[in-house]
């Protein structure tokens, strides 16, 4: 696999990442510790050199990533993220400084390594001046122990100041073809000051892999089951742009997963993609969407598609909405 460069920064890492997440939080149960870590391996001998978790997506996420790339650490990239109350991400925003440190020790013993490449805010804390988060990481990078600052779901306001006290590596939000928000503000920003971006949920959270319909039942815990969009009615709606993609897939002998991500490569050559899965074959078919090459007139067509099909329901609750964008 080829790779990238995040905005400006230098830091380089494989065109396509590995969004761990979905290993143990978020969507249903938590897959066996063991598996996960061998589907880690399997990823980073398939090229993916870039791996993102979390506080609060519990400790056994951070725990898995850390034991996985213990006989290649100093061959990947491991971001990791701060911001939320005790690492609850339904306890509301922290992002003192001293919980930011706090933070950092925990996850440096969680992921058995003495530096996190990329560290970012998880969400804007609004009762944190940003200069004093931005300030707090820039002094664990002259300590060592962090090696890059990163933002998630911030706000261009937000984005501005805190690289002016501390230059912002990467912005990580949602992008794909079914939210294409950040293409507003976000993307030109991030050009304007050379920060990477990075798109958690490529895939539409699945439903751009065209394996999901409107008679899909998720398991009692899948968040998924509290977002609009994903409510039967309009998954329903929302199967026409899957329809529509999986035509232009079908002609470029893709799969409906290769395409959307393909199409987010293609967009700017400092946007890295980070799918998550745990199955195998999905992994595979993931990281081949590197290797599509979408033409203009295939850009067009898919431009032409998403200009005509609107998507139905809010990507968040209100209350999560709230929280991106600050």
């Amino acid at each position: 696999m080829q790779t990238r460069k995040l905005g400006q920064s230098g830091l380089e890492v494989s065109n396509i990442g590995f969004g761990c997440m979905g290993l143990s939080f978020g969507y249903g149960p938590a897959q066996a510790k063991q598996d996960a870590i061998a589907l880690i391996r399997k990823a980073f001998e398939s090229g993916v050199t870039f791996f993102d978790t979390a506080e609060a997506y519990g400790a056994l996420n951070e725990e898995i990533v850390g034991e996985a790339v213990v006989p290649f650490r100093d061959r990947v990239v491991i971001a990791t993220k701060f911001g939320f109350k005790d690492g609850n991400s339904t306890a509301g925003m922290d992002s003192q400084p001293e919980r930011i440190r706090f933070v950092a020790e925990q996850s440096l013993k969680r992921l058995k390594t003495d530096r996190i490449d990329l560290f970012y805010q998880h969400r804007v804390d609004p009762n944190v001046p940003m200069e004093d988060v931005a300030g707090a990481v820039k002094e664990l990078i002259h300590e060592g122990k962090i090696r890059y600052f990163g933002l998630s779901e911030a706000g261009v306001s937000s984005i501005r100041r805190a690289h002016a006290v501390q230059p912002v590596a990467a912005l990580q939000s949602e992008y794909s073809m079914w939210w294409r928000d950040p293409e507003k503000e976000i993307l030109p920003t991030c050009e304007e000051l050379g920060i990477g971006f990075v798109p958690f949920s490529p895939l539409g959270k699945g439903f751009l892999t065209g394996k999901i319909d409107d008679k899909t039942e998720f398991a009692k815990d899948d968040f998924r089951n509290i977002v609009p969009r994903f409510a039967a009615k309009a998954r329903k709606v929302n199967q026409a742009l899957v329809d529509e993609i999986g035509r232009i897939a079908a002609d470029k002998h893709a799969t409906l997963a290769q395409i959307a991500l393909a199409w987010l490569l293609a967009q700017k050559p400092w946007i890295v993609p980070i799918p998550g899965t745990t199955k195998p074959h999905r992994l595979e078919e993931n990281i081949g969407g590197a290797a599509v090459e979408l033409s203009e007139a295939d850009l067009a067509r898919i431009a032409e598609a998403l200009a005509r099909i609107p998507v139905a329901g809010e990507r968040y609750p209100a209350a999560l909405a709230a929280r991106a964008g600050r």
